[in-house]
């Protein structure tokens, strides 16, 4: 079983996030990668079986390079049937992770609830938040690949 955990982060507050929530799924054994979307690649997301992606939110929306992501690579994949999570920080409104699980479950993705939205700066008590989105993944994952 992969994961990949990938993120948009303009302050480091989304990035602090990803790497908590892989940190929750490694401690699950399950193999995980968190990346910032710039070094996301098609291959590794295909080969993954949970996708986590993140980002901040600009406008009341994701960021445009998030936005080209999610509907040129991610889309380009294919993800039905993977388990999916949407995060991320906000300043403001923070709409861009609720974005991101609306068009992960319009690819046919298995999104967990709720979706983790952080005001600014994750505190530890996010950061465990986070981690718990990471083994809810796992797990997710885990009852999906039970044999039968």
């Amino acid at each position: 079983m992969k994961a990949i955990v990938v993120y948009l982060s303009t302050s480091g507050n989304t990035k602090a996030m990803a790497e908590a929530i892989a940190k929750g799924i490694e401690s699950m054994h399950v193999d995980v990668k968190a990346v910032s979307f710039y070094d996301a690649k098609a291959g590794e997301l295909k080969e993954a079986d949970a996708i986590a992606v993140g980002s901040s939110t600009f406008y009341y929306k994701m960021l445009p390079p998030m936005e080209k992501f999610m509907s040129e690579t991610l889309a380009g994949i294919k993800p039905a049937g993977k388990v999916g999570a949407a995060f991320g920080s906000y300043g403001w409104s923070g709409e861009a992770p609720i974005v991101i699980a609306e068009q992960m479950r319009e690819m046919g993705m298995h999104v967990i609830d709720p979706v983790l939205r952080i005001l600014h700066k994750p505190t530890d008590k996010d950061l465990q938040e986070c981690k718990r989105l990471g083994v809810d993944m796992a797990e997710t994952l885990k009852q999906q690949v039970k044999p039968a």
